[in-house]
């Protein structure tokens, strides 16, 4: 059975985004140990899974020269993978290797879960709320950012039940960044 796993970068206070949305916050901390680990989680060959606002993001970006410049591991293997948007709204998903689901969220990741290829989350804090309320998430990894937003959007957000995680790892670099790896507590 295929694992979701969610990776969301976050300030110390919990926000994905900010007030306005931004999230070019998280762009500014990388360096080479960083960086490293940015390319190993890319190399996992999971199928990617993302919100229309996140995907829009990353297929502006990482099909560009400038990405394969600037990170050609990560550009590569992100543009090479299977990918899933979900919405509602958007028009067409032509990113190379993306198909476009445009209802039944749970049941689609359900249905998917139950291959063999392991999925991934990338950012998309609507998709994360929605997901982690059907108890869908087998791991959280979430990179805290050292600063404080004053606000904005938490990967959460919506959240009505209540339920436990249990540490997998904890890690500083170099950058300040630490991730934190969780998974839900099972009873």
């Amino acid at each position: 059975m295929a694992r979701l796993s969610v990776f969301e970068q976050v300030s110390v206070d919990g926000y994905f985004v900010d007030r306005h949305g931004d999230m070019s916050w998280a762009k500014g901390r990388r360096d080479e140990e960083f960086d490293a680990f940015v390319e190993g989680n890319a190399a996992g060959g999971s199928t990617l899974v993302f919100g229309r606002v996140t995907y829009e993001m990353m297929a502006s970006f990482w099909p560009t020269n400038w990405a394969a410049s600037a990170n050609p591991v990560v550009a590569e293997r992100m543009n090479a993978l299977p990918k899933i948007v979900f919405s509602r709204t958007l028009g067409s998903a032509d990113w190379h290797n993306t198909r476009l689901v445009r209802s039944d969220l749970i049941g689609e990741i359900e249905r998917l879960k139950g291959r063999d290829s392991d999925l991934a989350v990338l950012g998309s804090g609507s998709i994360v709320a929605q997901l982690a309320e059907a108890d869908l998430v087998d791991e959280y990894q979430i990179v805290v950012f050292p600063l404080v937003l004053g606000g904005g959007r938490s990967m959460f957000e919506g959240q009505t039940r209540r339920f436990g995680v249990e540490p997998l790892e904890v890690r500083r670099f170099h950058n300040g960044c630490v991730l934190l790896r969780y998974e839900p507590a099972r009873q």
